[in-house]
């Protein structure tokens, strides 16, 4: 049963591309779309229902034993992110509907969608480095299709630079995993667990540094942020609410299992490290985005203050800071995907996303104004809603190590985060409209209205119950921290007694 549960979400995503290309030519693409991400979705669920019922959950493909094979395994982190990346896949494939023009569809959108599904699946199912290494060129393959698709300058100039530092990533992690075999014999992260400890610590400590500039650049940290706020503002709004909601959490997902689970040796350097790092990439991407005046803009620097929080979690390294982090995870993929796909709606109705050149939209769109609120004050830190609740923990765990300065920058960028949302709504939702014309929802033909703006109330919904109900998703978050600092029961699943 293991062994037909762990490979599913991926092979359904990837069932479901080959499905829309054949279909490309008419509607049944975008159903298949839909009905595809249904299904990983439900197939994910089962899978978070199986371990948290009976533990990490390993397969060995084509029967090959640990660490000789290719290992999938699915702990309590690894399931949450699946089910997440299926959710969040759900609603911008329901977005899509309306917001993806018929050429992008004959071009192959998506099926490029659902193999970057795939791509961030199989990252967070992988057991070995190789095999995350293959799943990280999956999402940029796919992902920078789905970038350039549509051909304009703007995106190919984007393109060009969202390809080039990954594949200077690329470099990195790929000699780093070169380097890391060379003095373990293994790439099974498991089997890794106990190799490193026999391996010299300092040059362990130096592959460690190759791998956090490689994860770093794939998670957008400071100073290898830069491609983003370049690149997450010219493709189509699904593309952007997908792209901010998935692929930097790849990479804090990668930072999080590599530091806690191989790289552990030398904590009061790597550690050190991510925590100068995680608070510079608070502060720096909050100061950018004070400083833009497009909406798409704004949000792209703020998915880089938020990473901050994540890889602030990691770098305290305590069981509470940890599971912060995993929440705060959960909750910025859901509310960052889903004020993107809020920008795309006001784009569709003011015809820009200019925050100067747009406004009125609160007397001719109330219902999108609250929905954008709610994401938006979560984002911010307001109770009760999830952002709340992740900032919270963080900084109580940080509090805890008695890291005042810490804390107070965490506290500082959240009231920063007021500011930058406030200028949105001030502007583009509560000011008059420079032209005098009110944006009115109701321009937009009823079946466009659905489309768009279900997910968005459907994503509100999960922020305004994970705000509301917090306990049963920290207790989840909890086991998440417990399995990565005590990693026991995950080296059982994917080694067995020889652990």
């Amino acid at each position: 049963m293991t062994a037909l549960l762990l490979p599913a979400p991926i092979l359904i995503a990837f069932a479901t591309a080959i499905l829309a290309f054949l279909f490309r030519g008419g509607r049944e693409g975008r159903w298949i779309s839909v009905a595809g991400s249904a299904v990983m979705l439900v197939a994910g669920s089962i899978l978070l229902v199986r371990v948290l019922a009976e533990g990490p959950q390993a397969a060995q493909m084509g029967n090959w034993p640990a660490p000789f094979g290719i290992t999938l395994v699915a702990d309590t982190l690894s399931a949450v992110m699946v089910v997440i990346t299926g959710i969040t896949a759900l609603a911008v494939s329901v977005y899509a509907l309306s917001d993806i023009t018929a050429e992008m569809e004959d071009l192959g959108y998506h099926t490029l969608f659902q193999v970057l599904i795939a791509g961030v699946t199989g990252a967070f199912l992988t057991g070995d480095l190789f095999n995350l290494y293959v799943w990280f060129e999956v999402m940029l393959i796919s992902s920078f299709g789905l970038l350039v698709m549509g051909g304009r300058r703007v995106q190919m100039d984007a393109g060009i630079k969202y390809v080039t530092l990954n594949l200077i990533s690329t470099v990195l992690f790929l000699s780093g995993i070169g380097l890391l075999y060379g003095v373990t014999g293994t790439l099974n992260l498991a089997d890794l667990h106990y190799a490193v400890a026999w391996a010299d610590e300092g040059l362990v400590t130096v592959i460690a540094c190759m791998f956090l500039v490689g994860f770093g650049v794939k998670a957008a940290v400071f100073p290898l942020f830069f491609w983003l706020p370049a690149a997450y503002h010219t493709p189509a709004f699904s593309v952007s609410a997908v792209f901010a909601g998935l692929l930097t959490k790849v990479g804090v997902y990668a930072m999080m299992r590599m530091f806690t689970l191989v790289f552990t040796q030398d904590t009061g350097f790597t550690h050190g490290l991510l925590l100068w790092v995680a608070c510079a990439t608070m502060v720096t991407g909050v100061l950018g985005a004070a400083a833009q005046s497009d909406f798409r803009r704004i949000l792209s620097f703020h998915i880089v203050s938020q990473i901050g929080y994540m890889v602030l979690g990691l770098a305290l390294l305590t069981p509470l800071a940890l599971a912060g982090a995993v929440f705060y995870l959960v909750h910025h993929i859901i509310v960052k995907a889903n004020l993107f796909l809020v920008a795309g709606v006001v784009k569709r109705i003011a015809g820009d996303t200019e925050i100067d050149r747009i406004g009125g939209l609160y007397r001719g769109a109330p219902v999108l104004a609250f929905l954008f609120l709610i994401p938006a004050f979560s984002l911010a830190g307001f109770p009760p809603l999830s952002g709340f609740w992740a900032k919270y923990v963080l900084v109580a765990a940080a509090m805890d190590l008695r890291m005042w300065v810490v804390a107070g920058i965490a506290l500082a960028v959240g009231l920063m985060t007021i500011y930058s949302m406030t200028k949105i709504w001030g502007r583009a939702f509560w000011a008059p409209h420079p032209g005098a014309v009110v944006p009115r929802l109701s321009s937009l033909p009823p079946g466009d209205r659905v489309a768009l703006l279900v997910p968005i109330a459907g994503l509100a919904a999960l922020t305004v119950a994970i705000g509301l109900f917090p306990e049963p998703f920290l207790r989840i978050a909890t086991r998440a921290a417990e399995e990565l600092l005590d990693p026991t029961a995950y080296l059982t699943a994917v080694l067995g007694e020889r652990s």
